[in-house]
């Protein structure tokens, strides 16, 4: 069977397209939840508790109810994995959960705990390695202080809008700055510096995303924390790693960089 998109929500498997939410979810109507997005390699989910301690210190941090837990989750994921085909492949599984619906018009949060919803997608994927070129993004920023920034939430908005600007401007991918001024991530990846033959990644104080990849890294001494500037310094090689893959940077802000060659490698064995 060749491999297809699959996704289950309230006891229905069907495509993406053939699913739907009610209108008055909070996460349709407000982006009000979380997600995380687990790697597949030949039928088994990748790094999942890892990813589940996340999602459910996330939903802690934002006062939601707690997403479900791994025996919940793993026979639908065995059974994704078999309806997608993918028992040999590779494919890139999301777990959603919203806060559910909204007690009436406006953004206040129910007093009591309402139902909140799941649901999950998979579909192919290939892992990623080739170089990208990237911009730091002029209009969007992460913000230092803010919980969302701790989190990986449904809005994504500034995200987009930053990787519009840099393909206005001839990149593949933007750069954000935190608050204060110094490097933070990606759109969608965390970044990864190598100075003087040590990794460096910005520090969570800077708002980066907790990745689960970055976290991998540095708990087993292959980088550290550092406040990271904008600007390339010479022999700089610089990555941009998730869970879906590692991307090589040829440039910034059409400067050029020292092309690390084993991002794969470097990827693979955190895994």
């Amino acid at each position: 069977m060749s491999p297809r998109s699959i996704a289950w929500f309230d006891g229905q498997w069907g495509e993406p397209q053939q699913l739907g939410l009610p209108l008055s979810d909070r996460g349709l109507q407000l982006a009000d939840g979380l997600f995380e997005t687990v790697l597949v390699l030949d039928g088994r989910p990748q790094l999942l508790e890892a990813h589940l301690q996340r999602w459910h210190q996330s939903a802690a941090l934002l006062s939601m109810a707690p997403p479900p837990d791994a025996g919940t989750l793993e026979p639908l994921i065995h059974e994704a994995v078999a309806r997608a085909g993918l028992e040999h492949g590779s494919g890139a599984l999301r777990l959603n959960w919203s806060r559910g619906d909204s007690a009436g018009r406006g953004i206040a949060v129910p007093e009591t705990h309402r139902p909140h919803r799941f649901w999950l997608q998979l579909s192919a994927h290939t892992p990623s390695f080739s170089p990208q070129s990237a911009i730091v993004s002029r209009q969007e920023r992460r913000n230092s202080s803010s919980l969302l920034s701790r989190c990986k939430t449904f809005a994504y908005g500034q995200a987009i809008q930053a990787r519009l600007e840099a393909q206005r401007a001839g990149a593949d991918e933007a750069l954000l700055l935190a608050s204060g001024g110094e490097l933070c991530c990606a759109t969608t990846a965390n970044l990864l510096i190598q100075r003087q033959g040590h990794w460096l990644t910005p520090a969570l104080s800077s708002g980066c995303l907790p990745g689960v990849m970055r976290a991998r890294l540095i708990e087993q001494g292959m980088a550290q924390e550092a406040d990271l500037t904008p600007q390339p310094q010479s022999g700089d090689s610089w990555l941009l790693i998730n869970s879906l893959g590692c991307r090589p940077l040829s440039s910034v802000d059409g400067i050029p960089l020292k092309l690390h060659r084993n991002a794969e490698a470097l990827w693979r064995s955190l895994l």
